[in-house]
């Protein structure tokens, strides 16, 4: 999507607030012996009650309001009967439209006590995720945003998987510019414009390289290498004067 007018912004910026409120919600009710389907019963009602649709359910028949991925799984995780334990990652990735408006968040949570390793892997998730907003803009490639990742992430000893992209989002959940990497990349030209709307989502990991589907259902990805793996994002616009981060709570 391409914002040209100041009630599409509102638009978008209404659904970014309903997501983002949605998702720190669910973070802030976890607990230990909680179903992953109790905590996406939370964010279902959420978004009923704000009168907006799933997006990966309204989109993909996703089995589940929101995704939830905990430890081992890094994304698309399906909310079911596993139940959270204190000292697990937990990610909520919260989709949704709103008016025709389409909103993308994520974020991975420490549930209770969490060994340092994994806090210091979920500042720098997020540091990565900030890393890749700040080369939001009008006329800048597309790739710097990867490449500035990817250049954090190898100071620092990480790995990123390099078959999760950001990608377009604003009139749908996925759109052009389809795939937009969070990893270093050559001879992508593309350049972002005023007004395109996208996520920045970058996932960071301990070794973690590429994400597969495990044996279970269609949809959990997993690490390859199995390694831990976190994951921030948030919905962005660039603009001439940077990126204007549409998915804060309020």
């Amino acid at each position: 999507m391409t914002i040209t007018h100041q009630d599409e912004l509102d638009g978008l910026k209404k659904i970014g607030r309903i997501v983002a409120n949605t998702m720190h919600t669910m973070a802030a009710a976890m607990e230990p012996g909680m179903t992953t389907r109790e905590l996406d019963g939370i964010g279902r009602k959420l978004l009923e009650q704000a009168g907006a649709v799933s997006a990966p359910q309204a989109t993909y028949d996703f089995p589940g309001t929101t995704c939830i991925s905990v430890n081992e799984e890094i994304a698309h995780g399906i909310p079911g009967d596993r139940k959270l334990a204190s000292g697990d990652l937990v990610n909520i990735d919260v989709s949704a439209s709103l008016n025709g408006y389409f909103a993308d968040t994520g974020a991975t949570f420490g549930l209770g006590a969490v060994c340092p390793s994994l806090v210091r892997l979920c500042r720098d998730g997020k540091r990565a995720m900030q890393i890749g907003i700040a080369q939001v803009g009008h006329d800048k490639p597309l790739a710097d945003i990867g490449n500035a990742i990817g250049k954090f992430a190898s100071k620092r000893g990480y790995t990123l998987i390099r078959n999760l992209a950001s990608h377009g989002v604003g009139k749908a959940l996925h759109e052009y510019p389809e795939e937009v990497a969070t990893w270093p990349t050559k001879g992508d030209k593309r350049r972002m414009h005023d007004g395109l709307v996208l996520t920045v989502e970058p996932f960071l990991s301990r070794g973690g390289m590429w994400a597969m589907s495990g044996k279970d259902d269609a949809w959990t990805l997993f690490s390859e290498p199995p390694a831990p793996v976190v994951q921030y994002e948030h919905t962005v616009v660039a603009t001439r004067r940077g990126a204007i981060v549409i998915t804060l709570p309020g």
